[in-house]
């Protein structure tokens, strides 16, 4: 395992155990088969994990996996502060409290305002307090570091990272978002401030690797070295020295294992010109074929109607980049196969994920278009035929 120091010095695993896509097991945790990766990625030389007080169910099971094998001490946890869930100075410490709790431990690495929105958001925080909580909880040691993870355009990223002595940041970037979101000027201007760079969405939701258009998938496929689309988008992160940790939200054996292998063997300043343009050729088909910017993160869940939001959305882009009977017959699949059905076409326009979509997708407009492209004449009847078997 390679690792990059943090603001003091302390090495972190290049590789991050993001937690909000542990293996489930039906609606569950599946907490065999997450223990046994997790123990994995240990063994290995990870040493950040990265999860949240809303990842439903993740801070309980890291905490309870890390407790059972008396490793605490051995890994950094990372978790974060629901913000917009704060209304007072003792709501954010009850909660605070509550995520301790869960993780079973007495104190939190690496402290994260979570989806830290604009600069005003952050004046609001400090009326409540926040930067006295925060002096207060890094003197006591129960927060090591303070950073913030955020969504949105490099310059209002660029303007938080200035509002505050932070410790670190997170940002999602990958070589599709090289120029959006926070974007390499982002990623460029934290690690002037001197703030390691934790990256999410490496993949894009798997936009990356397994939701690739044919075409970019042949590109890859006919170009030496032979990588997997995964590990070329991980090189290209780790390429970068301006990169500290890039999260991985692994959920199973063999992605673990590819994963460590990788970044046991990536260096900065290995990707060649070649390539670059070769990865550059792999944006262009991806743009050809993309309809909706979504990455899965599931902010925008759950939908007061059932709907499937980054379901529907996966299986509109794959009408586009693998065609419309392999996306129909996912989307029966996802939708209509369920007890609740949990179809796009169940959106009543409300309004309510697009206020938490970090994309800033025009969700109920998407979802209209994903509804006439995906529900089919035959769909419909299918999906009409799945009720009367469940009626009975």
């Amino acid at each position: 395992m390679n690792y990059r120091n943090d603001k003091y010095g302390t090495p972190l695993s290049i590789l991050g155990f993001g937690c909000l896509r542990f293996a489930k097991k039906g609606n569950r945790i599946d907490m065999e088969a997450t223990e046994r990766q997790i123990m994995a990625a240990i063994r290995g030389g990870v040493n950040y994990f990265d999860t949240a007080y809303v990842y439903g169910g993740s801070e309980d099971a890291l905490g309870r996996i890390l407790e059972k094998n008396n490793v605490r001490k051995d890994v950094c946890i990372a978790t974060k502060l629901p913000h917009y869930l704060i209304k007072s100075r003792a709501g954010l410490e009850r909660l605070f409290q509550e995520e301790l709790k869960r993780l079973r431990t007495d104190y939190v690495d690496y402290y994260l305002m979570h989806m830290l929105t604009d600069t005003e958001t952050w004046e609001k925080l400090k009326k409540l307090g926040i930067e006295e909580w925060i002096a207060e909880k890094k003197a006591s040691g129960q927060i090591r570091q303070v950073g913030f993870s955020y969504h949105g355009g490099s310059e209002m990223f660029c303007k938080l990272v200035d509002a505050y002595d932070w410790d670190f940041c997170q940002i999602q970037y990958n070589y599709l978002d090289e120029h959006s979101q926070a974007g390499r000027k982002g990623l460029h201007h934290a690690h002037a401030k001197g703030l390691p760079v934790i990256i999410m969405e490496p993949l894009r939701g798997g936009k990356l690797v397994t939701l690739l258009p044919e075409k970019a998938k042949k590109i890859i496929a006919g170009y030496t070295p032979k990588r997997t689309p995964a590990e070329w988008a991980f090189r290209w992160l780790w390429d970068q020295k301006e990169v500290t940790v890039v999260l991985s939200g692994m959920n199973s054996d063999e992605m673990v294992a590819e994963n460590m292998a990788t970044a046991s063997t990536a260096r900065v300043g290995e990707l060649t010109d070649a390539d670059q343009r070769m990865l550059g050729q792999v944006v262009d088909a991806i743009n050809e074929s993309m309809k909706v910017g979504c990455t899965a993160c599931g902010y925008c869940q759950p939908c007061p109607k059932g709907v499937d939001i980054p379901g529907a959305f996966a299986c509109y882009n794959r009408a586009f980049s693998e065609g419309r009977g392999a996306a129909v017959k996912e989307y029966l699949k996802c939708s209509a196969f369920r007890k609740d059905s949990t179809a796009a076409s169940n959106c009543i326009g409300c309004g309510k994920c697009e206020r938490h979509c970090p994309q800033g997708i025009e969700i109920r407009k998407e979802l209209a278009e994903a509804a006439k492209v995906l529900e089919t004449p035959v769909y419909k009847v299918i999906r009409k035929v799945i009720e009367l078997v469940k009626a009975f």
